[in-house]
């Protein structure tokens, strides 16, 4: 007996809404940024850069604009299962290497099976039976929009990242995206109320520091973007204990680029957030506001049912076209990121 067409329609729909819930594409993580791009890259004009240009006759000091503007760097996702980005793509090429990796390199230390992310209690003895602890995987992935990085060299800045790239998967950084290793023994880790995300002790999303996958955290939209804090907190510096790319460096030869520093929490000068997945985002903020006297709080209608969560990291940028063999000096008239 065949269900009522309505039956048959309703239930049509709502696979159709299951298959569609906590994905993303790379076309729509592009439209997404472009649509966002008058608020979050704040272009403006900030200065002259001076070269000198010579030819076998003579030399010349000629002038560029400078500019100042956010480029969208990176794609941070935090989502629940291992191997699950809910970038399409990623999960397409990566998900089976990331689990493949992960178990390969805690599968002989956990007694139990790592296949997914938010239900579990394993991780450090002293928050083992916290009633919010939540633990995300977490990628930071170079922006597909990184292909028009610097392709008007007068006007559009180089950015540092690489579309498509990983520099970050908490897959390969198993065991200290997982089990806190050496990360519980910074200072920051220790003592409350250094390197928050908030103001401690009234108003605070959590700790960047340790730089694990754990929170504790009652709003699941929070935890997730304190993991996302974290993962750009690691990849915007050299040398810290994980397995990463670090984004640092240039390698414009159209251009005099100044790129931004690390990633430092509530500060938009070194980073602002634009959220992709579940809500959309029309505009950047940096992580931490006080929603102490909102009635939803920060969290409220972003909830992602599959535990999904996507980001585009915007960092600030100043640049110059090269108009000649040496670049001499840049007198700025404006501060920049504003």
């Amino acid at each position: 007996m065949k269900p009522p067409a309505s039956v048959a329609l309703t239930l049509c729909l709502l696979l159709v809404a299951s298959a569609r819930a906590g994905t993303i594409s790379t076309s729509d993580i592009f439209s997404r940024a472009v649509s966002a791009s008058i608020a979050c890259m704040q272009w403006m004009p900030i200065g002259l850069c001076f070269w000198l240009e010579c030819t076998p006759y003579s030399c010349s000091v000629t002038t560029s604009l400078k500019v100042g503007h956010y480029n969208p760097d990176l794609v941070v996702s935090s989502y629940n299962e291992l191997g699950g980005n809910p970038w399409s793509e990623i999960r397409s090429v990566l998900g089976q290497a990331q689990r493949t990796a992960a178990n390969s390199v805690l599968g002989s230390l956990l007694p139990i099976p790592i296949d997914s992310a938010g239900n579990r209690t394993e991780g450090s003895a002293r928050n083992r039976d916290h009633k919010n602890l939540i633990f995300r995987e977490t990628d930071a992935i170079g922006h597909p929009q990184g292909i028009f990085s610097g392709v008007v060299p007068e006007l559009i800045c180089e950015s540092q990242t690489t579309p498509f790239v990983p520099y970050f998967q908490s897959s390969l950084d198993a065991l200290s995206w997982r089990q806190e290793v050496p990360e519980i023994f910074y200072p920051a880790s220790l003592i409350p109320g250094l390197r928050e995300l908030g103001s401690w002790p009234l108003q605070t999303w959590g700790g960047v520091f340790p730089r694990t996958g754990w929170t504790v955290q009652a709003e699941e939209p929070k935890a997730a973007a304190l993991n996302a804090q974290r993962a750009g907190d690691i990849v915007t510096r050299l040398a810290q204990p994980h397995v990463y790319l670090p984004v640092t460096g240039t390698l414009s030869t159209n251009q005099q680029v100044w790129p931004p520093g690390p990633l430092i929490e509530a500060d938009h000068r070194t980073g602002t957030w634009q959220m992709l997945l579940p809500e959309v985002d029309s505009g950047c903020e940096a992580f931490g506001a006080n929603d102490l006297a909102s009635v939803t709080g920060w969290g409220g209608g972003r909830v992602d049912p599959e535990g999904d969560y996507v980001w585009n990291l915007w960092r600030p940028y100043q640049c110059c076209e090269r108009r000649g063999e040496i670049f001499l000096l840049s007198v700025d008239w404006l501060p920049y990121p504003p």
